[in-house]
């Protein structure tokens, strides 16, 4: 398909044995990431109407911290793998899985989602800044400290960008090797860490991240309409599987914001 590549996923392995993260470019052509954006578009504006069950698919941060009034787009659409077409095609793409299984060391992955019992699966997430926001900037955290005492890891988290990152809409910050090192002195909220890089990805990129990587997001500088950053972020991971129905820890929000 025009506009589609295909990458060197063994090159790939080796920057993310290095780094920690590695970005997939090529997969999606402009009518695919054209066709993503509108399903999330789509979807977005059926939960702020009512049209999605809120309890499932709301997320924490669906209503304005400052006002207390419902925000004018949901920062969270939990769930999006199991309502959009595009989104579960994206998630499974075989070079993506062919990534994943390679850096993972040769295990095959299981999608971590809702039937497995985690209460997120693929999120819509739409990050602007304002003081009418709940999800503008995260500070340093790892992956696996979400859920500190579940042995499913290690895992690997996909990110989907349909806006490209920038300093106008934020960007991911990230301290490369940082995947081989205990969280031993890690920021307790945005400080500077020395050997932190600044990650920009471009519109139609995939992120895939260690759990271990040290990370923070940090915040736009522009208001919307460019200030705004959408994306998608989900995992596959290689520990032991919940099976349907257990209940694990609850998601431990440790990140400052």
């Amino acid at each position: 398909m025009d506009g589609v590549t295909v990458p060197d996923v063994e090159e790939l392995r080796k920057t993310f044995d290095r780094d920690g993260y590695v970005i997939v470019s090529g997969l999606l052509d402009p009518d695919g990431l054209a066709a993503l954006e509108r399903s999330m578009v789509d979807l977005q504006g059926q939960l702020m109407r009512g049209e999605l069950d809120p309890a499932r698919h709301a997320g924490d941060v669906y209503t304005a911290v400052a006002s207390g009034e419902r925000a004018a787009h949901p920062h969270y659409v939990l769930d999006v793998g199991r309502l959009s077409p595009e989104v579960h095609d994206i998630f499974h793409h075989e070079v993506l899985i062919d990534v994943l299984q390679r850096c993972l060391g040769g295990v095959a992955p299981w999608e971590f989602d809702v039937s497995r019992g985690r209460d997120f699966g693929v999120v819509f997430q739409d990050a602007r800044p304002g003081d009418r926001t709940g999800y503008s900037r995260i500070g340093w955290h790892t992956d696996r400290q979400a859920y500190p005492t579940s042995t499913f890891f290690p895992s690997i988290a996909l990110t989907v960008h349909i806006d490209g990152t920038s300093p106008a809409n934020g960007f991911l910050r990230v301290l490369p090797g940082s995947h081989n090192m205990s969280t031993d002195g890690m920021p307790e909220a945005f400080e500077k860490v020395p050997g932190e890089v600044a990650l920009y990805c471009d519109a139609g990129d995939v992120l895939l991240h260690h759990c271990d990587l040290w990370h923070a997001a940090a915040r736009a500088t522009e208001d919307p309409p460019g200030g705004v950053r959408r994306h998608l972020r989900g995992s596959w991971h290689t520990g032991p599987q919940p099976a349907p129905g257990d209940v694990i820890e609850p998601f431990n929000k440790n990140a400052a914001r």
